[in-house]
């Protein structure tokens, strides 16, 4: 797809420095794709220069929430590729939360122009070493200024993306079991990729923080006995060598992760099967040593091994097999798929066509 591109956007691109430690999500290209929504129809898509934007303080988004995101990653180790992961099944999520948050679904081209247009031009802001990405986030947000509660009449589409290291940077996830507070309930808004379905774990975030874990495992929302998912991650364990996953519900999100372990467990012949979880089984599997791992995962992780569940009591249920090795295979393998070190099952990753200004300093 063809777009307008703004000169500050090229120069900012030429002048661009990593830092020295780039973290996750703090790091931010030059660069930004935006197309806007006006009179029922988006407009041209445009490279920009990364900056503020500019919208009064009746802005729908800012009062009713009236927005969703995607999150994917762009690689280049050992300078090969650019590669996209499985970029088309976000596109489909994405629309997906738009129906469910009644914003206006967006063009396919528009979505990908702006992906891999940000991936190609800022092909030489994402870093080299194996684990490290360009992690790229696209969303939509309601502008219309107006304070009356009804869906937005305008909004804007953009997508900027950071150069990113690994998600978590301690190996050990220790995670904190919730059983009173909710994350989503039925028919509510759990699977969209929404900001309150996030905004609604922060209470949450903050206790189990003060009780020493750094995650936590949300429960159904009707019973308090069924695991759903983590914070901002789906959720797996491994019970006498087979692989368990809660079957989706309209309070789950369907996580691109998920989809891709599930599918490639077959592959490898692992067993593998989506069921409801109840946390109590769970438990007594750990202690009876026949859930030997459990682990979360997301884009921004990829696979995350959990070392120990917990209590709000300070009860903690470690794991025998903490980094074991059906996660570690699966982990291995889907990023040997991601940074092009090994073909995976056909459509998943594509190669995107660089595009190259002045050199910029390598990190």
């Amino acid at each position: 797809m063809s777009f307008k591109i703004d000169p500050r956007a090229i120069e900012a691109l030429k002048s661009f420095v990593f830092p020295e430690n780039i973290g996750f999500g703090t790091c931010m290209s030059p660069i930004m794709f935006q197309s806007c929504y006006k009179d029922g129809a988006w407009g041209q898509l445009e490279m920009l220069p990364f900056g503020p934007l500019s919208i009064l303080p009746t802005s729908k988004v800012l009062h009713y929430g009236q927005e969703i995101f995607e999150g994917l990653k762009a690689y280049r180790v050992d300078n090969q590729g650019p590669f996209l992961f499985r970029h088309r099944e976000n596109f489909l999520r994405f629309n997906k939360s738009a129906e469910r948050m009644a914003i206006p679904t967006l063009p396919e081209e528009i979505f990908m122009g702006a992906v891999e247009g940000i991936t190609a031009y800022g092909v030489n802001t994402i870093p080299t070493k194996t684990g490290t990405s360009l992690y790229i986030r696209p969303f939509t947000i309601a502008t219309e200024e107006s304070l009356g509660i009804r869906p937005s009449l305008e909004y804007k589409f953009l997508v900027v993306a950071s150069p990113s290291e690994s998600y978590f940077q301690n190996p050990s996830v220790n995670v904190f079991i919730e059983r009173n507070l909710s994350r989503a309930v039925k028919g509510g808004t759990g699977t969209a990729k929404t900001g309150g379905n996030y905004a609604a774990s922060l209470y949450t975030t903050l206790k189990a923080q003060k009780l020493g874990y750094n995650n936590t495992i949300w429960l159904d929302a009707e019973t308090h006995t069924h695991i759903e998912e983590m914070s901002g991650m789906n959720f797996f364990a491994v019970i006498e060598g087979k692989l368990v996953t809660p079957r989706l519900t309209d309070t789950i999100l369907d996580g691109i992760t998920r989809k891709s372990i599930i599918e490639l467990a077959k592959i490898e012949g692992i067993p593998c099967k989506e069921e409801t979880i109840p946390i109590n089984s769970l438990i007594s599997a750990i202690k009876e040593k026949k859930c030997t791992e459990v682990f979360a995962c997301g884009t921004a992780s990829i696979i995350a091994p959990i070392s120990s569940l917990g209590e709000e009591d300070g009860t903690s249920y470690q794991l025998a097999d903490f980094n074991g090795n059906i996660s570690n295979k699966l982990k291995d393998l889907i990023l040997s798929i991601q940074e092009g070190r090994r073909e995976g099952p056909k459509g998943w990753v594509k190669k995107v066509e660089p595009i190259y200004l002045e050199k910029i300093p390598r990190q």
